[in-house]
């Protein structure tokens, strides 16, 4: 180990250069925290995409009667859970309509993704009469992964169509 004490104010311009640069030095085993009482909340990330923009959300809701649109990878990535929130019944129809047959698109992997039929389950969406102030859903199935967090997808249901939605 090197002895400071042996060239004359080499502690002193150490401390001096530490102190200069910026750089925080503490004892082991302490820990930099906010104040006492003051949870530490980190800076959102600038860079995180949006799930879709506001423009679009207005679209979603006037011309489809829905918004709090969201596609979520559940069950470790093997499912794919597009959901959303019913404003006006009248004009969310098309999305619980039983002849439409749901697709989710991710061009990223290249797939094109369906909603399972289950023997005793039948499909796993919810395709009763929408109800305003009710939320919905309907499962993909990913067996591969191949739809993962952070992917753009495009979710069609009938002539519905959702684009750049942010999977969670």
């Amino acid at each position: 180990m090197f002895d400071f004490n042996v060239i004359p104010g080499t502690k002193a311009m150490l401390l001096a250069a530490v102190l200069a640069s910026g750089i925080s030095v503490l004892p082991a085993g302490a820990q930099s925290a906010a104040p006492a009482g003051q949870p530490s909340v980190a800076a959102p990330n600038p860079h995180q995409p949006n799930r879709f923009s506001k423009r679009a959300g207005i679209h979603y809701g006037q011309v489809w009667g829905v918004d709090s649109l969201s596609v979520k990878a559940v069950e470790s990535g093997e499912i794919i859970r597009f959901s959303y929130h019913v404003l006006n019944a009248d004009k969310a129809k098309a999305l619980n309509d039983k002849k439409s047959e749901p697709v989710l698109i991710d061009l990223r992997a290249g797939v094109k993704l369906v909603v399972p039929s289950l023997e005793k389950v039948g499909q796993l969406r919810q395709s009763s009469t929408p109800e305003a102030g009710r939320s919905y859903w309907m499962a993909f199935s990913n067996p591969r992964r191949q739809v993962k967090r952070g992917d753009r997808v495009t979710v069609v249901i009938g002539t519905f169509r959702a684009e750049e939605l942010v999977v969670e």
